[in-house]
C-alpha cells in the first residue's frame, strides 16, 4: 500500500532557558496544498519553522516525511529532505555579484566542485527553462544584485526547483511587494502546488490567506489552536483564535480636539520621487499618506526627517523654519521618523533593549561624560511599562524581540525627546494583529498630548480608520484629499494608481 505523501510533525515540544516556547504541537502538509501558519508575534510559529528547516533541534517530538521518520539536524539536512524557504528576506539567500543563472543553478555548481567542468551555455539554458516555467523573462546574465525584490523572489523559488523541492516554507512572502507583484506570487503558488510541492504560507494578510490556501492553523502561546479547511471558516475565526477574544476594535480611534497647524510642508521637491509636496499637520491630528508601492512615500518622510537631502523646498514646526539637512537637525527641530525598515534604520538588533531606548537622549542620561545606569535603567522601565513591550529583561537582545516588540522599541526611544511632529511609515509592515492596535493606541495617546502625526501607509484600511485626513500619493505628488469618513478603499485605490473621479 502507498503511504500518502505527507510530512508530518507531531508532539513537538521547545523551550528556551526553560520557557516553553512549543508545547506539544502538531502539524502536518500534505503534497500540492498551501497550509497557512497563522498567529501573532511570539505564537511559535517562527519555532515551529526553525525546526522543520534545521535552524533548531525540538527537545521532544517526531517529523515524519512520506511516512518515514527522520532527524533534522541542520538546514543542509532539510534541504537534502526536500524542504526549503523564502524568506521575506531574499537578500540574504541569494549571491548578489553572482549572476541570476548562477543563482538559480547554484546547487548544481557546488556540487561540480571545480568551474573548469562546467558547461556554462547549458547550465544558462536551465535557469532560463525553470524561470519559463514560473512564467519569469529575466535576463541570466543579469546579476542578481541588480534585480528587484519580487525578481529576486522569482530567482529563488527557480532555485528550489532545480534543487527538486517538495516542502517550500514561505515566510511573510508579500510584505515587500507590490499588489501587482503580489498576485504574480499567487499565480506562481498555484504552479508549485500543480506541480505537488507542499507549502507553508505564513502571512499576517488574512485576505490572501483566505484567497490562495486550502487549509489554515493557527497558534497561539506556543500550542496549535486551531486547524480547519479555509473554506469552512471565516475571517473573524482565525481573529478570534489568534487572539483568544473577537477583536471588535481593530482600528482604535481617540479622539481628542485638533488645535493649529504645527507641521507645515510647502514645495518639497527631491528628483521624480518626491514632487512639490505640501501639505500640513496640526497638533492633535493624524494625518496619513497613502500611496501604492514606488509612490514616494518613503522617500518623502526620508526628505522630511533629513535622511536625504531636498532640492526645494521649506517646513515649519510651530511656524519656526527647520533645517533637515541631516536627521540631527530634523530632531533637534522636533521631528522624528519611525522608518519602515526597523531592523535596518529603526533599531540596533545586536543591542539591548536598554541601549536602544537610551540612544536618542543620551545628553540627558550623562553627567560630566558618564552615563548614568541608574538613570538610563529608569527610562528603559517607564518606557517598556508604557508601551507593554514584551521582554524578558531590558538587557534583552532587541533582534530578539517579536517584530510587533521591536516596532515599540523603535517608537519608544523617541518618546523622551520631547518631539511635536511623528513621521511613522508603514509601522504595522510584519506586525500582528494584536501588536497593530497597540501601535494604534500608542498613536492615540501621542495625538492626545498635542502631538502632529503623519501616517504613511499603503494600507487604505488603516488609514481610514485612525486617521482625521487622507492624502493620497501618486509617483511623487499629492493627488487627493479626503476629509475623516469621505473616502473608501475604492475612491483611495482610484487615485493612488493615477486613475480620476470621472473616469471611474
Amino acid at each position: 500500500m502507498s503511504v500518502a505523501k505527507q510530512l508530518q510533525m507531531k508532539g513537538i515540544r521547545k523551550a528556551f532557558s526553560g520557557v516553553p516556547a512549543l508545547r506539544d504541537v502538531e502539524f502536518n502538509l500534505q503534497s500540492g496544498e498551501v497550509h497557512a501558519l497563522l498567529g501573532a508575534n511570539g505564537a511559535g510559529k517562527s519555532t515551529l519553522m526553525k525546526i522543520l528547516s534545521g535552524a533548531y533541534t525540538q527537545d521532544e517530538g517526531t517529523i515524519t516525511i512520506d511516512g518515514r521518520q527522520v532527524h533534522i539536524g541542520s538546514p543542509g539536512d532539510a534541504k537534502q529532505m526536500g524542504i526549503h524557504c523564502v524568506y521575506q528576506e531574499v537578500d540574504t539567500a541569494l549571491v548578489p555579484q553572482l549572476s541570476v543563472a548562477e543563482n538559480v543553478m547554484l546547487d548544481s555548481i557546488s556540487s561540480k566542485g571545480s568551474s573548469l567542468w562546467l558547461n556554462w551555455r547549458k547550465l544558462e539554458k536551465q535557469a532560463e527553462a525553470t524561470l519559463a516555467r514560473l512564467g519569469a523573462s529575466i535576463p541570466v546574465k543579469k546579476k542578481a544584485g541588480e534585480l528587484t525584490l519580487a525578481e529576486k523572489q522569482l530567482v529563488l523559488i527557480a532555485r528550489l526547483l532545480t534543487e527538486k523541492a517538495k516542502y517550500v516554507i514561505f515566510d511573510e512572502p508579500t510584505a515587500p511587494l507590490s499588489l501587482e507583484e503580489a498576485e504574480r506570487l499567487f499565480r506562481v503558488i498555484g504552479q508549485l502546488k500543480e506541480e505537488g510541492i507542499g507549502i507553508v504560507f505564513i502571512s499576517h494578510r488574512l485576505p490572501e490567506v483566505f484567497q490562495l490556501c486550502d487549509r489554515i492553523t493557527v497558534m497561539r502561546d506556543g500550542e496549535r489552536v486551531l486547524t480547519e479547511r479555509a473554506s469552512a471558516i471565516t475571517v473573524d475565526d482565525v481573529v478570534q483564535a489568534m487572539l483568544g477574544r473577537i477583536f471588535v476594535e481593530e482600528f482604535p480611534k481617540t479622539e481628542v480636539p485638533i488645535g493649529d497647524p504645527l507641521l507645515e510642508v510647502a514645495g518639497i521637491t527631491r528628483g521624480h520621487h518626491v514632487r512639490n509636496v505640501s501639505f500640513n499637520a496640526r497638533s492633535g491630528e493624524v494625518v496619513a499618506i497613502v500611496g501604492l508601492v514606488g509612490a514616494g512615500k518613503t522617500e518623502l518622510s526620508r526628505v522630511l526627517f533629513g535622511a536625504d537631502k531636498a532640492d526645494k523646498g521649506a517646513v515649519t514646526i510651530a511656524k519656526k523654519a527647520v533645517n533637515n539637512s541631516e536627521p540631527a537637525d530634523a530632531i533637534a527641530g522636533g521631528i522624528v521618523l519611525v522608518p519602515e525598515e526597523r531592523r535596518k534604520q529603526g533599531i540596533l538588533v545586536g543591542e539591548s533593549v536598554q541601549n536602544n531606548l537610551s540612544l536618542p537622549i543620551l545628553k540627558l542620561l550623562t553627567k560630566s561624560g558618564f552615563l548614568s545606569g541608574k538613570k538610563e535603567s529608569n527610562n528603559a522601565a517607564a518606557i517598556i511599562g508604557k508601551l507593554g513591550i514584551k521582554t524578558s529583561s531590558p538587557q534583552q537582545k532587541t533582534g530578539q524581540l517579536s517584530g510587533g516588540n521591536q516596532q515599540k522599541v523603535s517608537i519608544g526611544k523617541w518618546l523622551p525627546t520631547g518631539a511635536e511632529v511623528y513621521l511613522f511609515d508603514e509601522p504595522t509592515k510584519g506586525v500582528d494583529i494584536g501588536a497593530k492596535s497597540d501601535i494604534f493606541r500608542i498613536i492615540g495617546t501621542l495625538a492626545e498630548q498635542g502631538k502632529a502625526i503623519v501616517y504613511l501607509t499603503c494600507e487604505f484600511a488603516e488609514a481610514m480608520g485612525i486617521a482625521d485626513r487622507i492624502l493620497v500619493m501618486c509617483d511623487g505628488a499629492l493627488v487627493k484629499e479626503f476629509g475623516r469618513g469621505e473616502a473608501t478603499q475604492e475612491l483611495l485605490m482610484l487615485y493612488a494608481s493615477g486613475g480620476k473621479e470621472e473616469q471611474a
